[in-house]
């Protein structure tokens, strides 16, 4: 079974190109995170909403015109079947018209779900195209099934779109965090990410000269990528200690999620966040900040917040930081 797609994009042929191809396009309307290696026999894999992760080969590039890959999602009890698309850009009057072809859909309720999943993509890959921003993504936001791997991947999402909004005028600004301004949070963000990567066995690369969306995201991709080959059971040599799993797992969430509000307060802006999604961060920050790690330093001692708190204001106050500040 066959889906088949086209949308006019008010784009010339590489900006549309990109759109389609490059990891830092992606993550604007389709994907949490992306690694892409676009050359014929190389591999990609998309985190395309938490705890969704496809992966595949590219069997034809054509820069400008048209790319083809193999597709097989991950997760359990996703359609086992290795299924194709086809992506053919076209210079027309008005932009760029781009058709994608999904083949080899195994049954009507594989072409039904995945007629909805790109329906709801093209849809947002125009808004992209037509006003520079598709807005966070629905699907992203409020994930069923929260596990410590699928919160972080949801987490990430939101703590990228925050990033995004950093410029260069915005690095001296003070945090919540006050040992640290904008630009010294990013590099401390960046420093646990790498540090838990490399524990993880990924390869990973800090660039200071990246956009700080683009230096965070490339990062914390192999970083998750290699958490869930790994799994969650036993533990992790951090260096300093081996600490379980999941508390790993969790350290993660905190940094994406607590950063993510403290990178917004930087920047005036208010975080909104799935109640779902920061209860159950919340759950792991209980779990994980012990009085013990308070007296290390990590975190200032828990702040009260009215009993009306939020469960994200919760979270925060629980990571010693001043809700209302």
């Amino acid at each position: 079974m066959i889906f088949d797609k086209t949308v006019l994009l008010p784009l010339d042929v590489e900006q549309a190109f990109e759109l389609v191809t490059q990891p830092e396009r992606l993550r604007r309307w389709q994907t949490v995170a992306a690694r892409v290696d676009l050359k014929v026999g190389g591999e990609y894999r998309w985190t395309v909403v938490p705890g969704h992760h496809a992966s595949g080969t590219f069997t034809e590039v054509e820069p400008g015109k048209r790319v083809v890959f193999s597709l097989l999602w991950e997760q359990p009890g996703a359609i086992e079947d290795t299924t194709t698309v086809s992506i053919t850009l076209e210079a027309v009057e008005g932009g760029t018209t781009v058709r994608l072809v999904h083949e080899g859909l195994p049954t009507a309720e594989a072409l039904a779900s995945h007629t909805e999943g790109w329906t709801h993509f093209m849809e947002r890959l125009l808004a992209q195209a037509t006003t520079g921003d598709a807005g966070p993504d629905e699907w992203a936001a409020s994930p069923e099934n929260l596990d410590e791997l699928t919160a972080a991947d949801a987490t990430l999402a939101i703590l990228q779109r925050v990033l995004l909004g950093i410029t260069d005028a915005d690095l001296q600004k003070q945090t919540p965090c006050a040992d640290f301004d904008v630009a010294g949070l990013l590099d401390h963000l960046a420093g646990s990410i790498a540090g838990i990567g490399k524990a993880l066995g990924a390869e990973v690369a800090d660039d200071a000269g990246k956009s700080p969306e683009a230096r965070i995201a490339d990062l914390a991709q192999p970083t998750l990528e290699a958490f869930y080959r790994r799994g969650v059971d036993g533990t992790v040599d951090m260096g300093f200690a081996e600490l379980p799993a999941t508390i790993v797992a969790s350290i993660l969430n905190l940094e994406f999620l607590v950063h993510a509000w403290d990178f917004a307060k930087a920047l005036g802006q208010e975080l909104t966040v799935a109640e779902g999604l920061s209860s159950y961060v919340e759950v792991l920050a209980q779990n994980t900040i012990s009085e013990q790690v308070r007296a290390n330093g990590s975190f200032a001692p828990a702040q009260e917040v009215a009993e009306t708190a939020s469960s994200l204001e919760r979270l925060v106050a629980f990571t010693g930081r001043a809700v209302h500040a």
